[in-house]
C-alpha cells in the first residue's frame, strides 16, 4: 500500500510544478505547452529504456522521475486551461485497472496471460463502443514504425488474419526478400521502396509471430554496432591511426575481434 510519505511527496511535486508554472516561477516552464512537450515525453521514455538496459538501479530510479515529471506538467497545463486536474487523470486510471481486471477485483476467472490480453482487449472495445471504423483502429500513428507495424499486426491476428504456423510466415519473408531482389534489378527506385516496407513489414510479423519484439531486437543489434564500431575507433588510435587511413581489412579484423571479446564478456 502508498504510505502518507509517497502521498506527501507527490502532492509536494504537484506543488513544485504549479510553483514553476506560476506568477515568479520559471519562463520556460511557464511557456510550455502540450505540442511542445511531446519531444520531451519521447526523449524521457527512451532513456528510461537506456537505464533499464543499463542495470543501474540509480540511473533507472532518476530517470523513470524524469518520466513521471511528464504526464505532471499535463496535468498541470490541463488544469490551468480547466480541462482536468492531476487526481483526475489518476481517478480514471485506477477506474480503468479496476475493470479492466475482473479476474483479480471481481469473480471472473482467467486461465493465463493470453486469456487476459484477449479479455482485456474485449472489456476495451465494449468501453469504446461501435465508433471505431476498423479492427486495426486505435494504433497511436507516431508510434516507431516496427513498433506500429507489430500493433497493427497484432489487431490483425486477434480477428483471425493471420498465418497458422512459423514457418509460414519465415515463407512470406523469403518471397517478399525475393521480390525486394527484383525490384532492386530493375533499377526502379520506387518499387524499390514498396518491396523494402514489405520486407521489414514480413520480418516483423515474424517476430511478433516468435514473440519478438522487432523494436527491441533492432536498438540492441544498433548498441551492439555501436559498440564493436567504438572498438574499432578506439584500439586504431591506440595504434596511431585514424578510421581515415585504415584499410577495410583492418576494420573487419577488429570487428571480429570486438565480437570475440563480447563472446568472453558473456561467457562469464
Amino acid at each position: 500500500m502508498t504510505d502518507h510519505t509517497t502521498l506527501n511527496r507527490f502532492d509536494d511535486l504537484l506543488k513544485i510544478m504549479h510553483r514553476l508554472r506560476g506568477p515568479g516561477g520559471c519562463p520556460w516552464d511557464a511557456e510550455q505547452t502540450h505540442e511542445s512537450l511531446k519531444r520531451y515525453l519521447l526523449e524521457e521514455t527512451y532513456e528510461v529504456l537506456e537505464a533499464i538496459d543499463s542495470g543501474n538501479p540509480e540511473l533507472l530510479q532518476e530517470e523513470l522521475g524524469d518520466l513521471l515529471l511528464q504526464p505532471v506538467f499535463h496535468a498541470a497545463i490541463a488544469e490551468e486551461q480547466g480541462r482536468f486536474a492531476m487526481d483526475d487523470v489518476i481517478a480514471t486510471l485506477c477506474s480503468k485497472l479496476v475493470r479492466r481486471h475482473p479476474h483479480v477485483f471481481g469473480d471472473m476467472e482467467i486461465a493465463d496471460s493470453a486469456a487476459q490480453i484477449e479479455n482485456w482487449e474485449t472489456i476495451k472495445k465494449a468501453e469504446k463502443g461501435t465508433g471505431r471504423p476498423s479492427a486495426l483502429s486505435g494504433v497511436p500513428p507516431h508510434l516507431p514504425a516496427l513498433l506500429k507495424a507489430q500493433k497493427v499486426t497484432e489487431k490483425a491476428s486477434r480477428v483471425g488474419f493471420d498465418w497458422e504456423h512459423a514457418d509460414q510466415v519465415m515463407a512470406k519473408v523469403m518471397e517478399e526478400l525475393h521480390e525486394f531482389e527484383e525490384a532492386w534489378a530493375s533499377g526502379n527506385r520506387a518499387h524499390m521502396e514498396d518491396e523494402l516496407g514489405d520486407l521489414l513489414f514480413a520480418i516483423v510479423n515474424l517476430g511478433r509471430f516468435l514473440s519478438l519484439n522487432p523494436e527491441e531486437a533492432l536498438r540492441k543489434t544498433i548498441d551492439r554496432f555501436q559498440r564493436r564500431f567504438l572498438y574499432i575507433e578506439q584500439t586504431l588510435h591506440s595504434r596511431g591511426h585514424t578510421l581515415d587511413n585504415a584499410t577495410l581489412e583492418e576494420m573487419e579484423q577488429l570487428w571480429g575481434e570486438a565480437k570475440q571479446i563480447e563472446k568472453r564478456s558473456a561467457g562469464k
